[in-house]
Formats: C-alpha cells, sequence, structure tokens
C-alpha cells in the first residue's frame, strides 16, 4: 500500500511499521521508533507502492501528534503524486497530558496516515502556505539586512547602490553553494 522513509534515520518501512487503526487509518508510535527524541525526525518520505491502487479522489494524508496534542496536517500523496517528502513541524507537547500509571504504557507522539477526500484536504495545506510565507520573508530580511548596510540617506529617501540587488543575490547563491545547510535555515 504504502511505505516511508525518515531520511538519515531509517531503511524504507511498509505498512507493517504501523498499527493499523481500521480499514483507511495508520499510526506509527514514534516511542517505538525513537524513543523521546521524536521532534529531531524534521522530514519523512511517503510513497505509495506499485501495486497499490488509489482512486483518484482519494488521497493519503500524513498527520503528526506530539504527547497531548492535537493531529497536525503534513501533506499527501496521491496517484498523480506517488511520493512526496514532507516536513514534520512537531506541534509542542499540549497541555492535556494526563498522568501515567507506573505499568502503563507513556503518551508518545505519532504519525497517522488515514486515506482522505482530496477535495477535503486541499482546505488543509495550510502549512505548505506558512512554509512558503516564512522562507519569503526570511529572505525579504535577508535582503534587507543586506542593503541596509550599504544606505544612505538623502532628506527622507534611503539611497543604495544600483548594483545592491546583483550583490546580494551573487552573496546569497556563494553563500547556498559553499553550505547545503544555509538555505535550510531559511524554510525551518
Amino acid at each position: 500500500m504504502f511505505g516511508v522513509v525518515f531520511p538519515n534515520r531509517s531503511f524504507p518501512m511498509d505498512i507493517s511499521a504501523f498499527s493499523q487503526i481500521d480499514t483507511f487509518h495508520w499510526v506509527l508510535d514514534m516511542n517505538t521508533f525513537v524513543g523521546e527524541a521524536y521532534d529531531q525526525i524534521r522530514e519523512m518520505c511517503i510513497f505509495l507502492l506499485n501495486n497499490f491502487t488509489l482512486p483518484p479522489d482519494k488521497a493519503l494524508a500524513v498527520y503528526i501528534q506530539s504527547p497531548g496534542s492535537q493531529f497536525l496536517f503534513c501533506g499527501a500523496v496521491t496517484l498523480a503524486r506517488p511520493s512526496a517528502v514532507l516536513s514534520l513541524p512537531w506541534p509542542e507537547p499540549g497541555g492535556q497530558m494526563q498522568l501515567i500509571a507506573a505499568d502503563s504504557a507513556p503518551i508518545s507522539a505519532k504519525i497517522g496516515v488515514s486515506v482522505e477526500d482530496l477535495a477535503s484536504l486541499q482546505s488543509l495545506d495550510v502549512t505548505a502556505g506558512r512554509r512558503i510565507e516564512r522562507l519569503a520573508l526570511k529572505v525579504g530580511e535577508n535582503l534587507f539586512n543586506f542593503m541596509q548596510s550599504f544606505c544612505g540617506v538623502d532628506g527622507s529617501k534611503l539611497v543604495v547602490p544600483m548594483d545592491i540587488l546583483d550583490r546580494w543575490f551573487k552573496k546569497f547563491q556563494e553563500k547556498a553553494k559553499r553550505d547545503p545547510e544555509y538555505l535550510k535555515g531559511f524554510v525551518l
């Protein structure tokens, strides 16, 4: 049906690593996978396996849940997009955590996968919009800070050299080439 990979953390895992809740819902208990360090898992690749046929109006949706918090939608795969690398922006653990008896299982983080109507998911995909907005704001802030160091003042106007955008963009590209982690700092 589907498989997952946690980059730099796991080999491909199929649906058997998940507990099946019902016909259309599966859960991966992060305690059994990584213990309490679930929040260090920042990405997940999910993919449809070749023998699985998902109806064209359905999707496999991925959700994450920190202990005591609500499930948060992260993304989905469809027949048109059979694989995806999803960011896992773990919510802060909620205040709804109950006291646990010594012999009971601890409350843990979970990754949920469910078959859902594609139309209903499009309104949930606000996470991608937020990431794009955050990326744009951080790049803009980087540009502003760079330009500010070359500004002069002429009355009520800021004056910058004509080639400032070219200089900033070249510097930005050079940093990205030297340090592949540099751009990741803009997204997280």
